[in-house]
């Protein structure tokens, strides 16, 4: 992934660097391994764990001409122990994905750790903001058109409800990413046996996968790469929301924009939502290496090489993405500006029509029948709509309504309140008395 989207803390797990040493570190656990069982010699063992290092530069070295990344990788740490009576017993009994796949989970580990704190962080966030406007009304719109009355904190907790989801989504898949496999070529375990496998993961923090070919299987990556994907989906859910309610005709709520930004290089005036359009975009991206991941699944026989290259790509960027896409959300609904009042005048600017749907059932339970109901209400917000007048008065005149419903009756109505008296009670359903950043997870999952 390019600099501009790497965060630092990230980019050092996705290091050169950092890979070769979970390379070694998995050899080191399977040498001590082994002289603990009294395969490899106790001295050779810990010769290694004192003397061998690693090298970036001079594996990448050997790499260019031996064209094997794992052999270059042994030579190299090789060459650093120095002694080759103790040298000669690095990767014994091993094959090459028994590092490569194992020390991959050890990536994806620290990896999924920052994304999990990003999430708790932007549930922290979430949770703010929506009780911040838990009261603050706003106009629902469904196909983009103006349909009932919400609150602006409702739209937040649907946002933080399904983070939520994410949360338990993105720790059942990261630990199904938490397996190693030292089983061999086939994974049929013949050099070192299952229970010198078994203790190799052990003393990685690693859960031994049950049974794997050469590789360990890809829908656990195809899985994971879909929560990676779910949750970038819904970071550009929120930003394409942000993004509607910033234009001009709507200006409810709008990204931050910095004393020194500047919006257009032609049109000074300007105030765009240029990093909830980035959210977007990058999504995309997102997605595209989730469907990677699920073409990965398939190998011919016992393993080919195809995914190999498509991974070195799809799970540093992936991880790299969200981690930085789950920062920048969390500063943009932080830093959200918004504006009630604007959210007000939107609402009562149809002049009452949002309340066409509370009209018509009130003439149902009143004793009109529904058809006929549902005629005069129409007819009234049609001609309402059109003349943009007042759909309150112009029922007040309609003596097929004002049969069922008197003038006090039309007030209730018409009364705002009325449609948001369940507010705090669909909050207790999302937030419930839970700690922050861990609100709603058993209800949501």
């Amino acid at each position: 992934m390019i600099p501009r989207y790497t965060r630092e803390k990230m980019g050092r797990v996705w290091s050169d660097a950092n890979r070769y040493q979970k390379w070694l570190d998995v050899e080191l656990a399977a040498a001590d391994t082994l002289a603990e069982a009294g395969l490899v010699p106790k001295e050779a063992a810990a010769t290694m764990r004192v003397r061998a290092k690693v090298d970036a530069a001079r594996i990448n070295e050997l790499e260019a001409r031996v064209k094997h990344d794992v052999i270059a990788f042994t030579m190299a740490v090789g060459e650093s122990i120095g002694d080759p009576v103790s040298a000669r017993w690095l990767h014994y009994g091993m094959t090459s994905n028994d590092v490569v796949d194992t020390a991959q989970a050890l990536l994806i580990r620290d990896a999924s750790r920052i994304i999990e704190r990003d999430l708790v962080l932007f549930a922290e966030v979430l949770d703010v903001r929506a009780h911040e406007f838990q009261h603050t009304p706003q106009i629902g719109r469904t196909h983009g058109v103006h349909a009932e009355p919400i609150t602006f904190g409702l739209k937040i907790a649907n946002w933080f409800a399904e983070n939520q989801r994410n949360i338990s989504r993105f720790r059942e898949a990261s630990r199904g990413m938490e397996h190693g496999k030292i089983s061999g070529a086939v994974g049929n375990a013949s050099h070192l046996g299952p229970e010198i496998e078994e203790k190799i993961c052990q003393r990685l923090g690693l859960e031994v996968t049950r049974i794997a070919t050469q590789v360990i299987q890809r829908d656990r990556h195809a899985h994971y790469l879909s929560s990676l994907a779910l949750i970038a989906a819904t970071l550009e859910k929120i930003a394409m929301e942000i993004r509607h309610l910033q234009r001009t005709e709507v200006r409810e709520a709008e990204e931050f924009f910095g004393g020194e930004q500047r919006g257009s290089s032609a049109m000074p005036h300007k105030r765009n939502p240029v990093t909830c359009e980035q959210m977007c975009g990058l999504a995309r991206l997102v997605r595209s290496n989730m469907l990677a991941a699920y073409e990965n699944v398939a190998l011919w026989h016992e393993r080919d090489i195809s995914h190999s290259s498509v991974e070195r790509i799809i799970l540093p960027d992936s991880t790299i993405l969200v981690d930085y896409m789950l920062a920048k959300m969390t500063a943009i609904v932080s830093q959200m500006r918004v504006f009630p009042q604007r959210m007000l005048r939107n609402l009562e600017s149809t002049h009452g029509l949002v309340f066409s749907g509370q009209l018509l059932q009130d003439l149902v339970e009143k004793g009109m029948p529904r058809d006929d109901a549902y005629k005069a209400v129409q007819e009234n917000a049609m001609a309402a709509w059109e003349s943009e007048t007042s759909f309150r008065d112009s029922v007040a005149r309609d003596a097929r309504i004002t049969k069922y419903l008197n003038a006090a009756e039309l007030e209730h109505t018409f009364d705002l309140q009325r449609q948001l008296r369940y507010v705090d009670n669909l909050f207790e359903r999302v937030f419930g008395a839970h700690p922050a950043g861990e609100k709603g997870i058993a209800n949501e999952a």
